[in-house]
């Protein structure tokens, strides 16, 4: 008797780490969190960014692929639709024209979120903010933007395309992961 109660309060103990060091990993921007894929490295602060998420590159790709998540305060980085058309600009179909996208709105936890698929040549490895750069061919952006009432939170997985596919599933992990903190 007193060993099986020494397993459940031990097995109880193991449940109540694990929980804890999930919350650990989560990370909080606008009055929301989230918890990074694993095997996503977290690399150290950025300017304008909540996080930053790297990826080795999958098998055939030279460049590690990077998701940014961006918080500008509330009001703050622009609206939705301005976003989505900035992100789309970003890159170009072969033939020089604008590339197809893909968007698309739900709703989970109480958050309402647009998510845009795109690829072809890329030319925003600058930033928001920096100078245009010269187009990299054979990029592909899953983006996604999180309406929380603390203000949007703006997450943007851009790399090479075989390892962006490689990555989706991570993708839409972190972006499920997003809820309201308590």
């Amino acid at each position: 008797m007193i060993e099986h109660i020494a397993r459940a309060r031990l097995s109880a103990a193991l449940l109540w780490l694990g929980v804890m060091s999930i919350a650990l990993l989560a990370e909080s921007a606008a009055g929301l969190r989230w918890v990074a894929p694993a095997g996503w490295k977290t690399e150290s602060a950025q300017p304008m960014r909540a996080a930053t998420y790297t990826v080795d590159p999958a098998p055939g790709d030279k460049s590690r692929a990077e998701c940014g998540v961006y918080f500008f305060g509330a009001g703050q980085g622009g609206s939705v639709e301005a976003n989505l058309e900035r992100w789309k600009g970003q890159f170009k179909a072969p033939d020089g024209k604008p590339a197809a996208a893909q968007v698309a709105t739900r709703t989970a936890r109480g958050l309402t979120i647009t998510t845009i698929e795109t690829s072809g040549d890329y030319s925003g490895l600058g930033g928001p903010v920096a100078p245009a750069q010269r187009a990299v061919s054979g990029y592909r952006l899953l983006g996604a933007i999180v309406e929380g009432r603390g203000g949007n939170i703006f997450v943007k997985f851009t790399g090479p395309t075989s390892t962006i596919a490689a990555n989706r599933q991570k993708f839409q992990q972190l972006i499920a992961s997003f809820q309201p903190e308590k």
